[in-house]
């Protein structure tokens, strides 16, 4: 019985350690910061969204027109230096094209044709050849020209720098704080990383043929972004 009672004291007396300290952690007064910095750097690919939307009578003939020109398309790519590896069929679909008629305030829906959809995504390697890939991309037939998306293969040394600036900032602001709040900083107590993407350029629906030269686009630069969050201890 005595044994019980002794290793039932320890046990109750191992439960309340934690507690305490979580108690004593919890009283330490601290300072919560958080500080963002973003370092620029070249685009490295491109990314295009286009395709070819066909309508015809019939849903057999939408197809059937729609993956001609589809194959001129894919077909131009190749020529203008994008491999096989670097497209994917991004959308392929076939849907009723509707007419409505109004009569005696009632809508009546009637399918009128077929539309057949089908976008590839390409990526161009070479981002001073984007313009002329559109261009043959338009000149085979694409009609859909969706998206263009600058991206970049390795943006970690980019972030790195990132995050010395933004953890160099967040230090310094908190130095700040304590020298006009009249305390001092007694060390680390925790420090985190918001979660991080690198903002893609893009652009949307901006392109049309030009009779006597490439179309133009602009790579620009991608803005790469570090969130740091840190909680200081203050010195009693």
């Amino acid at each position: 019985m005595f044994r019980t009672l002794l290793v039932s004291s320890a046990a109750l007396a191992s439960l309340a350690a934690p507690a305490a300290l979580a108690q004593s952690e919890a009283d330490i007064p601290t300072l919560n910061l958080s500080a963002s910095a973003s370092v620029q750097m070249a685009p490295e690919y491109a990314m295009l969204s286009s395709g070819v939307v066909s309508r015809a009578e019939s849903a057999q003939q939408a197809v059937r027109e729609n993956a001609r020109v589809m194959n001129a398309v894919f077909a131009a790519l190749r020529r203008a230096g994008v491999e096989a590896g670097d497209m994917q069929t991004a959308q392929l679909s076939v849907s009723p094209v509707y007419a409505e008629n109004r009569t005696n305030n009632q809508v009546q829906r009637d399918i009128i044709g077929y539309e057949a959809r089908n976008t590839v995504s390409a990526k161009v390697r070479d981002t001073n050849a984007v313009g002329q890939v559109i261009d043959a991309m338009v000149g085979a037939g694409a009609n859909n020209i969706n998206s263009v998306r600058f991206g970049a293969e390795d943006t970690e040394a980019a972030m790195n720098r990132a995050r010395r600036e933004a953890i160099a900032s967040l230090l310094a602001r908190a130095d700040l704080f304590a020298d006009a709040a009249g305390f001092e900083l007694c060390g680390i107590r925790a420090m985190s990383e918001n979660g991080y993407t690198p903002q893609p350029v893009y652009m949307e629906r901006s392109f049309a043929m030009a009779s006597d030269s490439v179309t133009p686009v602009a790579a620009g630069e991608l803005t790469v972004t570090a969130t740091v969050n840190a909680s200081f201890c203050i010195a009693d």
